[in-house]
């Protein structure tokens, strides 16, 4: 059973587990390369790739953490845990791997080290994107066997699994920080000027800030507290408001507690001629329907309430 479970945890995390393979093979070598060559951008990549390793340590740990179950203390569960790691990973991209790589990239220009033989670079930076396509390829197959039809900005943004859409963004910078610190190798044994290999460190930096930037975004958001997929809402609305004895469905307001799990506030209006003890069946009656219907709806809170005196207080963004 022991290794069923195992098994299965890693199938459930192929993404962050083959990103963590990938990142900690090229991170050594990039070092290697860059020991040997004296390349600022080869070392920052090195870099790069340790911030990476770290960040999937970090979300593999959130999503252990993130499985304890309910106690007194979080009646809901530890479930938006996981997303405060992820906003951990974004910080951690931002102030190490963008902070050293721009630090670094300065230095390199200040007083550059005349570069060696670029060939080791080249076959790094080869095998290097060889591994990280790999990643890449395996985090989009993933991605988009969970987003379907949407649009991939507004997957991402809809998502509730950080982990998904953090290694994609990874990967994605990782292969253009790849391309760049290529052409900075390139470009300063062809123009004889190694500060053209600062420069190229500088701008791996900047691209890992504005990938940190936008995680730090999303990671926020799930941080503080979103609402399901409006699909989930209209389905929680139409189950409710079909039932006998519910004459209007005031407003269904609902949050993630965790990726797969759902706190859902129902107001809705009762037939006047309910009794209280029926009114009391109907609300059990309810909710086995609504969490058979919708497995991730954890959490039910239904309020009867008069429909003239409902304060809709929240009115769902366009979009």
């Amino acid at each position: 059973m022991a290794k069923d479970g195992a098994g299965a945890h890693i199938k459930n995390n192929l993404v962050l587990y083959g990103a963590l393979a990938a990142n900690l093979g090229i991170g050594v070598a990039k070092f290697i390369a860059a020991g040997i060559t004296g390349s600022s951008s080869m070392l920052t990549e090195g870099v790069h790739s340790v911030v990476d390793s770290g960040n999937q340590v970090l979300l593999l740990y959130g999503q252990r953490r993130a499985r304890r179950p309910a106690d007194a203390k979080h009646p809901f569960g530890y479930g938006r845990e996981l997303y405060f790691w992820a906003f951990v990973v974004a910080l951690l991209i931002f102030a190490v791997g963008a902070g050293v790589s721009i630090y670094e990239g300065y230095l390199h220009i200040l007083d550059p080290e005349p570069l060696s033989d670029p060939l080791i670079n080249y076959v790094v930076l080869g095998v290097a994107v060889l591994l990280e396509g790999s990643s890449w390829t395996i985090a989009v197959r993933e991605f988009n066997a969970k987003r379907g039809d949407t649009g991939w900005w507004r997957a991402i943004h809809e998502s509730k699994d950080p982990a998904g859409f953090i290694v994609l963004f990874e990967d994605s910078a990782a292969l253009i920080g790849l391309a760049v610190a290529g052409a900075g190798v390139w470009a300063s044994h062809y123009f004889g000027d190694p500060r053209i290999d600062g420069v190229a460190s500088i701008l791996i930096g900047l691209i890992l800030a504005t990938v940190s930037a936008l995680l730090a975004r999303e990671a926020k958001g799930l941080l503080i507290g979103e609402r399901a997929d409006p699909v989930l809402i209209e389905r929680v609305r139409s189950v409710v408001g079909a039932k006998p004895g519910i004459s209007a469905v005031n407003h269904v307001r609902t949050i993630h507690t965790a990726p797969d799990a759902v706190f859902v506030a129902i107001s809705a209006d009762f037939d006047d001629a309910l009794t209280m003890g029926a009114g009391e069946t109907l609300i059990e009656e309810l909710e086995a329907e609504l969490k058979a219907a919708i497995p991730t709806l954890t959490s039910i809170y239904i309020r009867p309430e008069k429909h003239e005196e409902a304060i809709l207080s929240f009115a769902p963004a366009a979009g």
